[in-house]
């Protein structure tokens, strides 16, 4: 059995044990019995290990997949309920010293455009975000210790935090940069941000190696262990990620899972995010290259049995994915989406000329913020601009406790109504206001605790005051 309570890469990610359970899963992938007694244990809603995941994953009998995709949704709904959070990315830099084969940013590409913000173009970049509605910004950067320090990305935060526009304010910075030291971890808490973001790309060691040929993030144990550092340093939410086409999907899917149960049991609480995406094409990349792409419908599968196993992460889809294929895995276990991003350094305040291309992949779901938000409440979602847990201190093992108790939806609900509410007053299409007005109505009455009910029904009848962030 491989050492969950060990920090070291090879020992919680064991290759040993994946291939093992990969294995286990193609003999037993219509063992009707052991699958319906993982489902039996899973619809406690407490999780389930990564060996009885990797089962699920593989279960080919219809009506057992059915029951997967159902108890996902039901498992959704119990700790998320019909609200998704709101962000979006905001790329700070694409100077590169790493050499990575699925993005364009690696060293060796002389063509793409290379650009930083300084901080004056950091709040031009913000103030259009905030003009669009945007509360929480996940900052990117490429790995440069010249162009993009710890300082810089510290300063960056400092500007950001600073910018107040009209009602526009920027309350969470989740954070998305390179492996680096606890001593750099401490510096970014201080600094205020929400979670830190690393994805690992793939838990594949001789896959990971190839895939980053050079630079710093060549080493796959830093860049693994990361998140042990990053909590050590006193991050208590982070988000973990592969990226789905660069491996086979099966490992990487085991991978994460150990990673989660890694989390838990050697620092005491998973990870408050786990993304799920895809290689896309971008300025020098072919994703066809890569061979290991999967369907939608594995796709699908994957985050209903993500969410399965580890029942109390949040979820992240981006804008890598369509309209169509968001639709498709919202409901299996999505709890936060970005909308209007823009994946170029300085993006937002200026259209792009195509000569001048930084981005650092192709987006698939180019629809503004209002048409995402508009699309949600068309389906009964309730998008949430909320960041209070973050700014109540509710974070690390205070959120997950609460959220494990179902607590926490006596906070979410009633902030993420009041923070719609917000939206729709200050930047919202009428078309999207109205049918807002009528989600709010019909929500409300929803909320648990009264006192909570009432107070946010006060907040939202008088708005129209000027009065603004008002938190449970």
């Amino acid at each position: 059995m491989y050492n969950l309570m060990s920090p070291k890469a090879e020992e919680f990610i064991s290759d040993e044990e994946i291939k093992e359970c990969l294995a286990y899963a193609q003999e037993n992938k219509n063992n009707r019995e052991l699958i319906e007694s993982i489902l039996e244990k899973a619809a406690a809603m407490k999780g389930i290990s990564h060996k009885e995941a990797i089962v699920l994953l593989d279960c080919e009998l219809e009506d057992l997949n059915q029951k997967i995709y159902k108890l996902a949704e039901n498992i959704k709904k119990e700790f998320y309920g019909n609200r998704i959070v709101m962000f979006a990315p905001l790329y700070l830099s694409n100077y590169c010293i790493n050499g990575c084969e699925y993005c364009p940013y690696h060293a060796k590409n002389k063509h793409i455009a290379r650009k930083k913000l300084n901080q004056e173009e950091v709040k031009k970049e913000v103030i259009a975000l905030q003009d669009m509605g945007h509360k929480r910004l996940a900052l990117e950067a490429g790995e440069d210790p010249v162009n993009s320090p710890i300082e810089y990305i510290i300063e960056c935060i400092e500007t950001i935090y600073g910018i107040k526009h009209k009602n526009g304010a920027i309350r969470r910075v989740n954070v998305n940069i390179a492996a680096t030291t606890v001593e750099n971890y401490t510096r970014l808490k201080d600094a205020g941000i929400g979670t830190y973001i690393l994805f690992q790309e793939t838990y594949n060691k001789e896959s990971y190696e190839k895939l980053h040929p050079t630079g710093p993030k060549h080493d796959y144990a830093y860049h693994t262990e990361a998140m042990d550092r990053a909590m050590e340093g006193g991050i208590d939410d982070v988000g973990l990620g592969v990226l789905f086409g660069l491996n086979n999907y099966r490992y990487d899917f085991t991978g994460i899972i150990m990673h989660a149960e890694h989390l838990e049991a050697y620092k005491g609480v998973g990870p408050h995010t786990i993304s799920v995406p895809r290689v896309r094409r971008a300025d020098d990349i072919d994703p066809d290259v890569f061979d290991n792409g999967i369907s939608d419908d594995t796709f699908a599968k994957i985050v209903a049995c993500i969410r399965i196993s580890v029942p109390y992460t949040g979820m992240i889809v981006s804008t890598r994915e369509s309209e169509e294929t968001r639709k498709k895995v919202l409901h299996l276990g999505i709890s936060q989406i970005s909308g209007g991003s823009r994946t170029s350094v300085g993006g937002y305040a200026e259209e792009e000329a195509p000569e001048d291309n930084s981005a650092q992949f192709d987006v698939s779901d180019h629809r503004t913020l209002d048409e995402v938000v508009h699309w949600l409440m068309d389906m009964g979602y309730v998008p949430s601009f909320c960041t209070a847990c973050y700014r109540e201190g509710r974070t690390g093992d205070r959120f997950m406790s609460l959220l494990k108790s179902k607590q926490i939806v006596n906070c979410c609900h009633p902030n993420a109504l009041m923070t719609l509410k917000e939206y729709l007053e200050d930047y919202a299409c009428p078309e999207t206001k109205a049918l807002g007005e009528k989600l709010i109505q019909a929500e409300l009455p929803k909320i648990p605790n009264e006192t909570a009910r009432r107070k946010a029904t006060e907040y939202i009848e008088n708005i129209h005051e000027g009065q603004r962030d008002f938190r449970f």
